[in-house]
């Protein structure tokens, strides 16, 4: 009897460590992929996820900032436009301030058919500020931009409303966007 009974509970301890191991292997959680250092559009990866090495990164060095884009984004092009805060003059609404926008186009916007941008405004500190204090407005929406992130000197903000009229690609933007895409440097 005493045999059986070590039998058994040498049975139950090994099922016990192939148990534990088995946890042990199934649950231990990926390393994160290295980035993609090949230059794609402008340079490439880095989001809140765990970067994908088809993910493609657009570096502004002017202003501190990368942009992480999905692949189907390959081949974008960057637009630079700008911004104008106006104020209530004597006169009316005067420009009180004013300052650049990045737009990232999608590879198949085309006049004909045109896609949903990505809009990032690029604010000083000091006009951050002043727009928050109510010394100029931007546009007719009656909120401000919301801010993407910030560095030592600037704030990098989307524009109210800027998918209002819902063009082809604006849900794609829209997720982009939640995955705090915007690094800062």
């Amino acid at each position: 009897m005493k045999l059986q009974n070590r039998t058994i509970i040498l049975g139950v301890a090994l099922l016990m460590i192939i148990g534990v191991a088995a946890y042990f292997v199934t649950s231990k959680k990926p390393q994160p992929k290295p980035e993609n250092t090949s230059p794609v559009a402008n340079s490439l990866p880095s989001s809140q996820t765990v970067p994908s090495l088809d993910m493609i990164k657009y570096t502004n060095t002017d202003y501190g900032f990368e942009f992480t884009l999905p692949p189907s984004w390959a081949g974008y092009s960057i637009v630079n436009d700008k911004w104008e805060g106006d104020a209530q003059g004597t006169d009316g609404e005067v420009k009180a301030a004013e300052g650049p926008k990045i737009l990232i186009r999608h590879p198949d916007w085309t006049a004909q058919n045109p896609r949903q941008d990505i809009p990032i405004m690029i604010f000083t500190i000091q006009q951050w500020n002043d727009m928050q204090q109510d010394k100029f407005h931007i546009g007719a929406a009656p909120i401000n931009p919301s801010e993407l992130g910030r560095n030592a000197k600037y704030v990098f903000a989307l524009p109210a409303r800027y998918n209002f009229a819902f063009p082809t690609g604006y849900e794609e933007v829209e997720k982009i966007l939640e995955g705090g895409p915007l690094r800062v440097f």
